[in-house]
């Protein structure tokens, strides 16, 4: 081999490639500057690709030596593309005033609700007063405590002024609704109930009332009156689990311990009657799973008066603290008007004056029964919304007492076997015992085909249950109306013009369950 060949291969094996296979004397095939002329290339071509290399090469050089001296920052227009392909939301996120559309800008800024078929927007007509350069858009969530849950809220902000916000959910998103089709009817309270898991007896009430309803069936009266007493008890729990949290968002640290106290004596009571403290699957189609347990009454009567006692000392606590004042009155108001486009339901809505609770408005278990006032408010703002959850507690207290002296004897659950398996007792005694349980168990109870859709009022507002049956013993389509879906929506409207600490207490007042948004 001569010289000029030999120096040819040792610049090869510097720049850690193999010289081409036509390399030869007094060749320039790029070979030592790292490079592998490729197929069909001209001299000149060659030559090109190589200095192309080789300046790429000692840019990517040059800025990892900068940044590790610390002479650049690190980042860059490739970072930030790298970061928004990962966390892009698609059509959910807030983007940037200048790549909106101006009926989309509206209603993001809840300037309006819907436009109305056909109807175009002027984009002079979007009232800002501040230039796009101006402002920073800021994420809250999804991991911020204050959101209750895998929220993510994106922020329009100058300086600390919302001009705009976007709740952007799914986070938690389990496929709840497509489970249940493939679940037989017995099987789907023990699916709903993980829905909305601060009232988990609510989400089971409304779909054992749409099973009931497309089977026609008529339940014994105290299995009805034992459903009013848990809901009821149930919505007491979520009501304090919210004035400790509401608590904690706005500085009273210390109302997070006692509401945690007083849910934890109601999670006992929970722990008694159905074995579980949450996520009960307690409420069936047909009734309930098992008879009230001895001395429930004493129990629920002594909570009753512990809660009562509680409750006036709260109110002395908060009501007339004028730091809890200041950040809730006047903060995030939301009109009736709104409230009724918006679809929100719930202390949202009666927080405006429109006095809608399905307890009394379209009665069911036996609501009609018993004596309640429905609390309202006035301007809409935070401090309504927490007055009425205060003085609910209070209400469903009266409820409760009221469950207690009316209680009538019977049945838990209907006496049907096509429905209700046989008691456990007897399967150890009986044949056709032990056959009947096998296959309810196995093969469930057929349904006649139809739809039904009956709504019930939890703590958050409307939630109802929609099922559309093919006369299977499981459904072809569940949907639920969630009450944390549609109040959400209220955000924007409610949060613009505030303060950027007024949206902690705007998102603690919706009261949102994440578990029940994304479903």
């Amino acid at each position: 081999m001569s010289d000029t060949s030999e120096e040819a291969a040792r610049a090869a094996r510097d720049a850690h490639t193999v010289p081409g296979p036509q390399a030869g004397a007094g060749e320039d095939t790029g070979a030592a500057r790292g490079t592998y002329p490729g197929p069909g290339l001209a001299p000149g071509d060659e030559r090109a690709a190589g200095a192309e290399a080789v300046g790429d090469f000692e840019a990517r050089r040059r800025s990892l030596i900068d940044k590790v001296l610390g002479r650049e920052q690190a980042g860059g227009s490739a970072l930030q593309r790298g970061l928004r392909q990962r966390t892009f939301e698609g059509s959910q996120e807030l983007e940037a005033r200048g790549g909106q559309s101006a009926g989309e800008l509206r209603r993001e800024m809840g300037s309006v609700l819907r436009l109305p078929e056909g109807v175009g927007v002027d984009p002079s007509d979007v009232d800002v007063d501040v230039s796009p350069d101006e402002t920073m858009i800021l994420n809250l969530g999804p991991s911020h405590p204050s959101t209750h849950g895998v929220l993510r809220v994106m922020v329009e902000l100058d300086g600390e002024t919302i001009l705009r916000s976007k709740p952007v959910i799914g986070y938690l998103h389990t496929g709840m609704e497509k489970t249940a089709e493939e679940l037989m009817y017995h099987q789907g309270s023990t699916n709903v109930t993980r829905m909305d898991y601060l009232s988990p007896f609510f989400n089971e009430l409304t779909f054992s009332l749409t099973v009931e309803r497309l089977l026609g069936l008529e339940l014994p009266p105290r299995a009805t009156w034992i459903r009013m007493l848990m809901c009821e008890l149930n919505r007491i729990s979520s009501h304090m689990l919210w004035l400790a949290t509401n608590g904690a968002d706005i500085g009273a640290i210390n109302m997070l311990v006692y509401g945690w106290r007083e849910r934890e004596v109601l999670l006992q009571f929970f722990q008694r009657v159905t074995g579980l403290r949450m996520n009960h699957n307690y409420i069936r189609p047909g009734g309930v799973v098992a008879e009230l347990p001895d001395g429930w009454r004493d129990d629920v009567l002594t909570i009753c008066e512990m809660i009562s006692r509680r409750m006036d000392e709260y109110d002395q606590l908060l009501t007339g603290q004028p730091i809890l004042q200041g950040r809730l009155q006047g903060v995030g108001p939301l009109t009736a008007e709104e409230a009724l486009g918006l679809g929100v339901t719930g202390p949202l809505l009666r927080s405006t004056g429109i006095p809608r609770d399905l307890r009394r408005d379209e009665p069911y278990l036996a609501y009609d029964e018993v004596d309640f006032d429905v609390i309202v408010g006035e301007t809409g703002d935070c401090w309504d919304r927490y007055a009425i959850r205060f003085n609910e507690i209070r209400e469903s207290v009266h409820i409760c007492r009221q469950i207690c002296d009316e209680m009538p004897p019977g049945d838990y659950r209907i006496q049907d076997k096509k429905v209700t398996p046989p008691p456990r007792n007897r399967i150890d005694e009986s044949m056709e015992a032990l056959i009947h349980h096998f296959k309810l168990y196995t093969q469930g109870f057929q349904v006649p085909p139809g739809e039904a859709y009956v709504p019930v009022e939890s703590p958050r507002g409307e939630s109802g249950c929609y099922i559309v049956s093919d006369g299977t013993s499981r459904p072809y389509r569940v949907h639920m109306r969630a009450a944390s879906f549609a109040n959400l929506q209220a955000m924007p409207p409610m949060a613009r013009g505030g303060l950027i600490a007024d949206a902690i207490a705007i998102v603690s007042t919706i009261d949102p369950v994440l578990g029940d948004v994304d479903r």
